[in-house]
């Protein structure tokens, strides 16, 4: 029993030394490294040149330098982003999820609204601003073109200003068709459509009336500039990201590419490249089945950090007095699971659900998220959901479990004997073991029963987790009462006496009812068994709800909702289980034992 105990011990502790570090150390750490961040950005920005701001550049995927436009502006102070897009000349983008536009100077798609999504629960808030244009404060866009395979070959740039109808507008119905002649027999012509999923269609056509062939390689590139603000959590990856063919899923994130500079995956005819944030995301789909250069890169644009996924095409060859054409496709919104399947249905784009970071379990993950959005859609409130899963989970686990207790009730039921036999020897370690292992044998108990179905459900509890924290579905989802937003923690909080004294209290005092009773599941819980009988392991176990209650407060509402409903099933379960093999339930004895004085046992 004793050893069963600690082992039980050790995972509890090293889920708490875990959590705790992730709470008291790496959080207020990468508090304090943003905040440098933002004082080392507003110390260059004080310090930038209106030359340094006029001249500064990106590299193209073809390693040429390009003027940005929206950079050439007095000062390197930012300017708001209405004040920006006042300065070019701009085609409507307006879709039932989507409302922006695209700026004539550049041809770039660099002012994109997600219409379905709010800043917060506030039916008035803004909505979610995933594309801002070069010159504001979060610069953000998606650019394509084609890079000459010879200096003397003028193709559109940045700079470049393309032409359209006066009447001219993005909707699911009519299609936006720019052009550009570059007065040397080549005209450039980009048709953009857009569907209903957040993607973008940009067909490139170039005609050539010159009487010389060219070769032309097309390019797309997504830039987002700035200090990007980030979960921080290790579970969930924010930054660059892509999938590569052969070299599968890349993942990079914006502190590990600013040292770095530029990453390479090698070349393929399968992928895609982006950038991703917890719920949105923006990633390009070059033509599956033609050959690709996907790149990642970092640079500084007028005083900050600018991160790029682009990739280059192979060369289109165009003969004098024909045509050429390539297609690509641009997803920029919400990472809904159904949208993404079907994004990746319409493009063919290998692994396009990876853009959701669904972890080491995919393989759990994914179907768990689908049977949860199922019941969701059934009975129309995710925290239903939640809680119909998890009886689920317990139903599937139910023989281990079963066996599992059954385990542990035998195991109690050895207690006396036990006791006896460690005041036998209590100078002979090495008999006291000898005389429990043989206590073990001739009773048919192994002690190690009761941890082996818990080892196997972890990776089930932790995809679980994942699911309820990564998928955009949960957020700005209700439950009932108080429980506004599943996605976030519970806004009570018992030392405001729930909003009655008006103060702001520092983060370790956040504690909502919700996470209170997630406590006290867990303290009941731990009280179906026995005090240890070590008094050391006895205040742990008498402290280890309570560590858990506050670090769990600021997590998702969501997340400590499954937490208390599923301590409770297995409360209920225990005891049943308990009682069946004839091992009393004795959970207010061992509450009291817990907190009066004993004395050491001899």
């Amino acid at each position: 029993m004793e050893n069963n105990r600690n082992f039980f011990l050790a995972i509890a502790l090293s889920f708490v030394v875990l959590l705790g570090w992730q709470y008291f150390v790496a959080a207020p750490q990468m508090q304090a490294e943003k905040v440098r961040q933002e004082q080392i950005a507003a110390q260059q920005a004080a310090t930038q040149s209106q030359t340094d701001a006029q001249s500064g550049t990106v590299t193209s995927p073809a390693g040429n330098s390009a003027v940005v436009p929206g950079v050439q502006i007095a000062g390197a102070v930012p300017q708001t982003t209405a004040a920006v897009l006042a300065q070019s000349v701009r085609i409507d983008i307006d879709t039932p999820k989507l409302s922006g536009s695209i700026n004539l100077t550049g041809g770039r798609i660099d002012d994109l609204h997600l219409n379905d999504y709010r800043e917060t629960l506030d039916k008035d808030s803004d909505t979610i601003v995933l594309l801002s244009p070069s010159g504001s404060a979060t610069p953000y866009y998606a650019e394509f073109g084609w890079v000459a395979g010879s200096t003397d070959i003028a193709v559109p740039n940045a700079n470049t200003v393309w032409s359209a109808s006066d009447s001219a507008k993005l909707t699911l119905d009519t299609p936006l068709v720019l052009s550009w002649d570059n007065g040397a027999g080549l005209k450039f012509i980009r048709t953009i459509t857009v569907d209903k999923n957040y993607l973008f269609s940009i067909d490139q056509k170039v005609e050539n009336s010159s009487d010389a062939a060219v070769a032309l390689y097309p390019y797309g590139l997504i830039s987002r500039h700035g200090d990007i603000k980030t979960s921080g959590l290790y579970i969930l990856h924010e930054g660059l990201i892509g999938v590569a063919g052969d070299d599968g899923l890349q993942e990079v994130d914006y502190k590990d590419l600013a040292e770095s500079r530029i990453e390479t995956p090698a070349k393929s005819t399968q992928g895609w490249v982006g950038i991703t944030d917890k719920y949105w995301a923006t990633a390009i789909i070059p033509p599956q089945g033609q050959s690709f250069q996907p790149t990642f890169r970092y640079s500084e644009v007028a005083g900050k950090p600018a991160y790029q996924s682009d990739y280059l095409g192979d060369a289109v060859g165009v003969a004098a007095g024909s045509s050429g054409s390539y297609k690509t496709a641009l997803f920029a919104g919400a990472k809904e699971v159904a949208v993404l399947d079907a994004v990746q249905s319409t493009t063919s784009a290998y692994n396009f659900d990876l853009l959701i970071d669904w972890g080491w379990f995919y393989f759990l993950t994914k179907p768990m998220f689908a049977v949860i959005d199922y019941l969701y859609g059934m009975f129309g409130n995710f925290g239903v959901a939640i809680l119909l899963v998890t009886v689920g989970v317990k139903a599937i686990f139910f023989p281990l479990a079963n066996k599992s207790y059954a385990s542990m009730s035998k195991m109690k039921m050895l207690q006396p004997k036990m006791e006896e036999i460690k005041k036998t020897f209590a100078d002979n370690k090495e008999g006291q073991q000898k005389a429990i292992m043989e206590l073990y044998k001739n009773e048919k108990v192994n002690p190690l029963a009761g941890c082996l179905p818990i080892l196997i459900q972890i990776p089930v509890f932790f995809s679980l987790y994942k699911v309820l924290y990564i998928t955009i579905e949960m957020r700005h989802a209700p439950f009932f009462g108080w429980i506004q937003d599943l996605s976030a923690p519970d806004p009570t909080n018992i030392f405001t006496a729930f909003g009655l004294i008006p103060w702001d209290p520092p983060s370790f005092m956040i504690l909502g009812i919700w996470p209170l009773i997630m406590g006290i599941t867990m303290f009941v819980q731990m009280k179906l068994n026995p005090a240890p009988t070590d008094p050391t392991q006895q205040m742990i176990f008498n402290w280890m709800p309570v560590i858990f209650t506050f670090m769990l407060a600021t997590f998702p509402a969501g997340l400590v909702i499954y937490w208390a409903w599923n301590n409770s099933l297995s409360i209920l379960q225990q005891a049943t289980i308990m009682k069946k093999h004839g091992a009393k339930v004795e959970i207010f004895q061992n509450i009291k034992d817990s907190f009066s004085r004993k004395k050491k046992p001899e």
